[in-house]
């Protein structure tokens, strides 16, 4: 009996120093009014620090020029977190070097359903849309199924959903195509395609939602956006973006879930002064006037 008296007091020790880091986890997790504690999923609790493009507007730049830049000091002053970034060009890899890699806590702009990060809930939902010159013809085209497009000149950015809607309606042999994949330090595609419309190269071009409305909005003159919700043959064209987060991450996405919720109004301001097509769930457009709900 008594040979096993030193197992038992180890094994209380043992408890005794469990329970006490348990209490500590318990207390740190407490503190900061109640907030779960981050420190194990973030970068560095103090600092909202983001993954972003570092040249790739509308979205973000390395001068914070981009709607995903002034989301992120919206966030921050909420936070109230000092602001800071991880910059890689959005390409292939980007996850993985920026989020994967512990060098940065939050994509401000990810795809639902893309399993390469955990997804918050959205903060918006928009589509791809066809851009073309006002009075030039195409004013009232709303789906890429609509006869007034054939045998027109279509820029497409190769390998996007849209292309496929291109080839179910006809639309590929007259089309001219964009990379998917560039360096976004050298090269814009969407830049690309604005300027060949805006000189005839091309009859209209089809590009996402936030793109299409960004350069059409800074175009001279302003060109005509149509958002791509009528289609009836290929993909659906429409998607809901939220954050991206680490899979292991649930505070911290619980944490950026509220904000979305709680400042709502104030995101979709900032969405729709960059030009931003929002939609609500019935695919209707959201005004600055209804901007106020959720999306």
């Amino acid at each position: 009996m008594t040979s096993h008296a030193p197992y038992r007091c180890l094994l209380l020790s043992l408890v005794a120093i469990a329970a006490m880091l348990i209490g500590r986890d318990a207390a740190r997790a407490q503190s900061n009014d109640g907030a779960a504690d981050l420190s194990i999923e973030l970068v560095d609790p103090k600092v909202l620090r983001v993954c972003a493009d570092p040249r790739n507007l509308p979205f973000s730049n390395e001068k914070g020029e981009g709607f995903e830049n002034k989301l992120a000091e919206l966030f921050a002053e909420k936070l109230q977190k000092k602001l800071d970034y991880m910059y890689f060009p959005q390409a292939t890899g980007f996850v993985r070097v920026t989020l994967g890699s512990h060098r940065c806590d939050v994509i401000m702009g990810f795809p639902q359903g893309d399993d390469l990060a955990q997804g918050t809930n959205p903060y918006y939902r928009t589509a791809y849309a066809l851009i073309a010159k006002q009075g030039g013809g195409l004013d009232d085209v709303a789906t890429l199924e609509d006869e007034r497009l054939k045998g027109k000149h279509i820029g497409i950015v190769a390998g996007t959903p849209p292309a496929t809607n291109m080839a179910v309606a006809g639309l590929m042999a007259n089309a001219k195509p964009y990379p998917l994949m560039i360096d976004t330090r050298i090269d814009s595609s969407a830049q690309a395609m604005i300027t060949d419309l805006e000189s005839g190269a091309i009859d209209a071009g089809i590009l996402w939602g936030p793109m299409a409305g960004f350069y059409a909005k800074h175009a001279s003159p302003p060109l005509r956006v149509t958002p791509l919700v009528k289609e009836t043959t290929g993909p659906r064209l429409v998607y809901r973006i939220g954050m991206g987060v680490r899979a292991a991450d649930q505070n911290w996405k619980r944490q950026l879930n509220r904000l979305i919720q709680e400042n709502q109004p104030a995101i979709n301001k900032i969405l729709l002064d960059f030009g931003v097509p929002l939609l609500d769930e019935n695919d209707r457009p959201i005004s600055t006037e209804t901007a106020t709900k959720s999306p």
